[in-house]
């Protein structure tokens, strides 16, 4: 049965949708289009590419979460140059060798631009902070003067998962010639249910969206007790508020709700043992989501 899938932001915390795809696969669904933001965009890059799940998790065991981490030059190690770099390049880190990654994975499907896809498959959410406006790649790159079926897929997931201060932005420029700087997507829309939507925002066909954090109806109220708490607050609001009425429209039958806070998302010297916790999370979660879905 064909269906439609979104995938949330969480950093390292995507190795759980591994575990989900895992039973998906095997209940015999398959994704018509998929969207995602951050984490969610690379996993959806693949299954749009063709990956199987059992592909996917071989490249995501593959993967050195290194690569999230390539050092800009050698005078790095000293931490006043780090943070004077930090201020002027606005990123920790380039992300080009996490493109490089993304660009050669996706070459093994015969995917390198939008084109190679079939027409409409993939959404891949990020922000342009420039423009104040959240962008959907690639329907969205014509307001910059570019082709949507010429643009990198690489480039758009790297777009998405370039978490402000940790990466540097990617620039676009756009018909006018102005500099916009593009971030994660999870800035703005950390969880696209509504992506796939009709007018009245409804799917337009069965969909699973699969979340990395508990159901929003079990969070607890968080202390803000200092200017650093009350950053943390603006920031988590400002990623969650634009998502939270399609959640609440969708919860009860339609999103798997993975929960995995124990795990931060720029943990990037995560263990072989945390990585297949967080896909046995994701397998469990799915298995009992499943035995009550009614699509």
């Amino acid at each position: 049965m064909w269906i439609d899938g979104v995938f949330s932001g969480g950093g390292v915390k995507g190795y759980a949708f591994v575990g989900a795809l895992e039973v998906v696969e095997r209940k015999g669904f398959r994704f018509r289009r998929v969207a995602g933001t951050s984490a969610g965009a690379i996993v959806a890059s693949l299954i749009a590419s063709g990956f199987s799940s059992e592909e996917i998790r071989r490249e995501m065991d593959e993967m050195s979460p290194a690569l999230f981490m390539d050092v800009k030059n050698p005078a790095y190690r000293f931490p006043f140059i780090k943070w004077i770099t930090l201020y002027w390049r606005m990123g920790l880190y380039k992300g080009h060798a996490f493109e490089r990654w993304m660009r050669k994975t996706l070459m093994k499907k015969g995917v390198k631009e939008f084109s190679d896809l079939p027409t409409d498959a993939l959404k891949i959410i990020a922000s342009d902070l420039s423009r104040g406006k959240m962008i959907v790649i690639p329907d969205d790159l014509g307001l910059y003067g570019i082709d949507p079926s010429r643009f990198s897929v690489a480039k758009a997931v790297r777009m998405s998962c370039s978490l402000p201060f940790f990466f540097e932005p990617v620039p676009l420029y756009n018909k006018r010639g102005e500099k916009c700087l593009i971030v994660d997507g999870g800035v703005l829309s950390n969880f696209p249910v509504w992506v796939f939507g009709d007018e009245q925002g409804l799917p337009l066909r069965p969909f699973l969206g699969f979340q990395l954090s508990a159901r929003m109806d079990s969070y607890k109220a968080e202390p803000i007790k200092n200017a650093v708490d009350l950053f943390h607050g603006l920031f988590t609001t400002m990623k969650e508020a634009h998502d939270a009425k399609y959640i609440s429209k969708y919860a009860a039958t339609n999103i798997v709700f993975i929960p995995v806070e124990s795990v931060k998302a720029t943990d990037f010297k995560l263990s072989k043992a945390d990585r297949e916790q967080l896909v046995k999370v994701g397998r469990e979660r799915t298995i009992d989501f499943l035995k009550s879905w009614h699509y």
